[in-house]
């Protein structure tokens, strides 16, 4: 677009990675920033990446980013001319707009007029329904009585979905199979709706199986232009949750693909519609589509359509807000290869899913590049906080075709790692490989139907698995030893060497290792990269064995083996290419087959929590005696003596989270005591 002055200042309404991803483009257009903020949020990436920022309140959304009157207040207050809402929070109210424009206030997305008219799902239906737009069969009337709503579903016919009429993310939602079904269906549907939106109005439609979720990204300005840029698919969904976007979608035909293109620009039409908006279609095995609904806002999965038609969208709604004209016709629109979007979560897919919190102790991503793009919300070092999506970072890949973006994306998520709480990499690397998504006959509920065919966290590893631990865990302390002998001693003494050698012989070293629910016995045997492991009693040769720019290399039974590692104290992860794996190393390692009691220090094997504190200060144990109990990837461990003696120091409580390599006791001498 040619260059216009636009806005001097804009405050953004919102938090994290849409905060941010406004301020890139808002820094390149010369356009100053104000953030908002919550108590929570003081230390966020937003607020330190934008010129201005502004307190709104409390940590809770209610208190502080759902609060119009605050942001406005905040708005005028920084001198902005506009606010650009995100998604999420404010976004898609239409009272906030309204409250925006009757400030004086420029509100960077359509009028208020339009999301009332797509406020309601009933009432939007009836609008697309009148302008030629395809919608599923169903009722959507004003009575509301269990008599009519019952006799209408047998007038639409079984499976049917129950659906909250307004509102949305998955919530008032209820498949029905059979009549008999019906009536408690709807009862639970309508308490729910009532319950989360405060309304309880229904609809029905005609279910229809195996559906593809196709979107459309379309665009309008205030001079009557409305245009499309082309699909996106959001089939590879969890409870009604995207998990995975792409563009183009290997679904569509180039006929099917003009015919929704022109049905969501009907759509925008019949609304009056201005700005950023999504149109969105359930497509059927047969390629039948229907309108679901039109989101009034830009995306989370909008940068797959900046990376397939090299167009910034939220510049192209600053320019739109700001009066300026469309830039391109519809024939102009660029599609070039192919883009796939995932959402990299603080949650945890073994737990139904849970959503996690806590410090990023270690954050990599992918740089960015011509074919990778990172949008997170937060750093290293930052916190993901219990009050907030818990999202970390979205990963978007672009390449020529299908097969390449999905090969650069297993590429870019292999090189993710986060320590400091769980996250659903491990999830997204398995839909990645999956033949499902792989051949493109995802559907909607697949994830759903098939979710133990994803989750992998349970999985036992394999004895090589392990012994390429091992040794990762042996160079380590090859490395620490022969630093520390270095540090300490000369040069060229033969005592310097940290080659496990003893008058009688070297010494074989005995490591414990966790991973999963099993805890695994490791002997090794030799010295300098080349070992005799025993794996829980079964024989490996490692030849060759080294560490280099963040990988370890061996031979393993004359194989060559390589993976990625990471340390987070006595965790490690290992990733060959294919398959992420979490391997911590217990206390109690041995070396020459003898217990050592060192110096009575007790440490933290892994991060994590104390649950339960066995013994007190002066207390006398004997060696093995269980001291803690601690909580740590999804599992308790038990903290035990090193030796007999007096518990002379004790330094963690129950409650406490502590790091790897904590001392949580000292087992003193007992003659000292």
């Amino acid at each position: 677009m040619p260059a216009s002055p636009l806005f001097k200042r804009l405050l953004i309404a919102n938090r994290g990675e849409i905060a941010c991803r406004v301020i890139r483009t808002c820094r390149r257009l010369g356009i100053e920033t104000v953030a908002v903020y919550s108590e929570a949020d003081a230390g966020a990436l937003h607020v330190r990446m934008a010129d201005h920022a502004v307190c709104i309140g409390g940590a809770a959304p209610a208190e502080s980013y759902l609060r119009s009157e605050a942001v406005i207040d905040a708005a005028l207050r920084s001198g902005a001319e506009a606010i650009h809402p995100g998604y999420g929070f404010l976004s898609e109210n239409a009272g906030f707009a309204e409250a925006v424009a009757a400030a004086g206030l420029v509100f960077v997305g359509p009028p208020a007029s339009a999301m009332q008219r797509m406020g309601s799902k009933a009432g939007a239906k009836q609008l697309m329904a009148a302008a030629g737009v395809p919608v599923v069969p169903g009722y959507n009337g004003e009575d509301q009585s269990a008599e009519t709503l019952a006799a209408e579903a047998q007038r639409t016919g079984f499976p049917l979905m129950v659906k909250a009429a307004h509102g949305g993310g998955g919530k008032g939602m209820r498949v029905v199979h059979a009549p008999e079904d019906f009536a408690a269906a709807l009862e639970s549907c309508q308490r729910e709706a009532r319950n989360a939106f405060g309304r309880d109005r229904v609809l029905l439609e005609r279910y229809v199986r195996s559906p593809r979720h196709i979107e459309i990204q379309v665009f309008a300005d205030s001079h009557g232009q409305v245009i499309h840029l082309n699909e996106r698919e959001c089939s590879a969904q969890r409870r009604y949750q995207k998990v995975l976007e792409e563009s183009p979608s290997p679904f569509l035909t180039p006929r099917l693909r003009a015919a929704m293109g022109e049905a969501a620009v009907a759509a925008a039409r019949a609304i009056g519609y201005v700005n950023a908006g999504t149109v969105e279609f359930i497509v059927d095995p047969e390629g039948n589509f229907y309108f679901m609904e039109i989101n009034t806002r830009l995306q989370v999965e909008h940068p797959v359509t900046e990376m397939v038609t090299g167009l910034d969208l939220v510049e192209w709604q600053l320019r739109v807000a700001a009066g300026e004209p469309l830039p391109l016709r519809q024939d102009q629109v660029p599609q070039r290869g192919h883009a796939i979007e995932v959402r990299l979560y603080a949650e945890d897919p073994d737990s139904g899913f849970l959503p996690a919190s806590g410090t990023l102790r270690t954050l990599a991503l992918p740089s960015p590049s011509a074919h990778v793009r990172v949008d997170a919300g937060v750093e290293q070092g930052d916190a993901v906080s219990v009050f907030y999506d818990p999202m970390i970072a979205k990963l978007i890949v672009h390449d020529v075709d299908r097969p390449a973006a999905l090969a650069g994306l297993r590429a870019a998520l292999a090189q993710c790692h986060v320590a400091g709480l769980k996250t659903n990499i491990g999830f997204l690397e398995a839909l990645a490989r999956h033949p499902a998504l792989v051949e493109g006959r995802i559907d909607t509920g697949y994830l759903d139907r098939h979710l133990d065919e994803f989750l992998h966290g349970g999985d036992a590893a394999g004895s090589a698995e392990l012994a390429i631990a091992a040794v990762a865990f042996l160079l380590r302390a090859q490395q620490a030893e022969a630093a520390r002998a270095a540090a300490g001693a000369e040069p060229h003494s033969p005592w310097a060497l940290a080659d496990g050698w003893r008058l009688h012989g070297r010494a074989a070293r005995h490591l414990r290792l966790r991973c999963g629910e099993a805890t695994h016995e490791v002997l090794a045997r030799g010295h300098g990269g080349q070992w005799q492991l025993s794996v829980d009693g079964r024989e490996h040769a490692v030849d060759g064995a080294r560490t280099h720019d963040g990988w370890v290399e061996l031979l393993l039974d004359g194989v060559g083996r390589r993976a990625r590692m990471r340390f987070d104290g006595e965790v490690l992860e290992l990733h060959d290419g294919r398959r992420r794996l979490q391997v911590a190393r217990l206390s109690g390692e041995r070396a020459g087959g003898e217990e050592g009691g060192g110096d009575g220090q007790v440490r933290a094997p892994m991060p994590g929590r104390v649950v339960v504190v066995r013994v007190g200060p002066g207390q006398q144990v004997e060696a093995g005696a269980e001291l803690l109990v601690m909580e740590a990837m999804k599992m308790e461990l038990s903290v035990k003596a090193p030796r007999a003696g007096i518990v002379s120091a004790l330094r963690a409580a129950a409650g406490d989270f502590v790091e790897a390599e904590a001392v949580l006791a000292v087992v003193g001498d007992a003659e000292a005591a």
